[in-house]
């Protein structure tokens, strides 16, 4: 628990720094100053509201238990097992099965699944999935992988609007820095943010999500008590992954929140090795080395 809030705390501040450096770019000290309200209302919002923002920017809908009564029997046994309070549940309306689990600490617990999971995988399959969620939000993962969420999004929306102020050819540069070739430097820093912003979005992402996989897995098939299902659910949510990238098609995920689900749904997560350029910017392990500790698991403990 104070290994995750003192990352959380470490992503804050990195992203204060981030956002009053362009600030400061695009246009010095006024921009410095508009970069702290926007910082100061970022942050506010990843810590307090970071599990809304994520649960919004995926279009998931709350369900009770008359809407959905197996998937909410199914959730409140795994939470009774697991220790945990009863969770929100969601739904996620997409085709491509997968589920991600948010909430800043236990008693704020929130599952989501997709549509696509409850028609492809079987009961026991759905359990195992689900079980991992709920190992997440044991082990206290979910506030600091919604703050990710949150960051990474305010990161894109900041991108975004150096795009436009390029685009629309002015406002970078303030008072005497016009003089001096203030605009040239706001210029650059719009430029500046347009690449990097996206990258390093990527990159916290990545350095949060990986690490964790492994150990949801275990806790999330001992909650279950059988690796077995966990791991059928993990090799079918990676063809269906690799089905839709083949096809060209793109699920409803946002970019930003992709790192939180069980399977990133934009990227392959096929056996890929985690070494060079590729694995920085790769949010989960490979699924077959998921899947392997798994199946070692099930022996072990028969």
């Amino acid at each position: 628990m104070m290994e995750n809030n003192l990352k959380t705390i470490l992503l804050l501040g990195a992203l204060t720094g981030l956002i009053l450096a362009f600030g400061w770019l695009l246009g010095g000290q006024n921009g410095v100053m508009i970069a702290l309200v926007f910082a100061a209302l970022t942050n506010l919002g990843a810590w307090w509201f970071s599990d809304s923002i994520a649960m919004s920017m995926n279009r998931a809908q709350q369900v009770s238990p008359q809407q959905a009564p197996e998937l909410h029997q199914m959730i409140g046994e795994l939470a009774q097992r697991a220790g945990l309070p009863m969770p929100t549940v969601w739904v996620v309306n997409s085709p491509v099965p997968n589920a991600f689990a948010t909430g800043r600490s236990p008693e704020k617990g929130a599952v989501a699944v997709t549509t696509g999971l409850m028609q492809t995988l079987s009961r026991e399959e759905v359990a195992g999935v689900v079980a991992h969620e709920l190992a997440h939000i044991k082990n206290r993962d979910t506030l600091i992988s919604s703050v990710a969420a949150t960051i990474a999004g305010a990161l894109t929306t900041l991108a975004g609007m150096a795009r436009w102020g390029m685009l629309m050819g002015g406002g970078y540069g303030y008072g005497s820095r016009d003089r001096n070739g203030g605009s040239a430097l706001g210029a650059f820093g719009a430029l500046f943010m347009m690449i990097l912003a996206p990258i390093a979005a990527a990159i916290i992402q990545a350095a949060i999500s990986r690490s964790r996989e492994f150990v949801a897995d275990e806790a999330g098939a001992r909650i279950m008590g059988n690796p077995l299902p966990l791991a059928s659910a993990l090799q079918t949510l990676e063809s269906a992954n690799q089905q839709m990238m083949v096809r060209g098609g793109v699920p409803p995920v946002n970019p930003a929140t992709a790192h939180m689900y069980i399977v990133n749904p934009l990227q392959s997560n096929a056996s890929a090795g985690l070494g060079g350029l590729a694995g920085l910017f790769s949010t989960h392990p490979p699924t077959r080395e998921r899947v392997a500790r798994l199946q070692a698991l099930a022996r072990e403990i028969r």
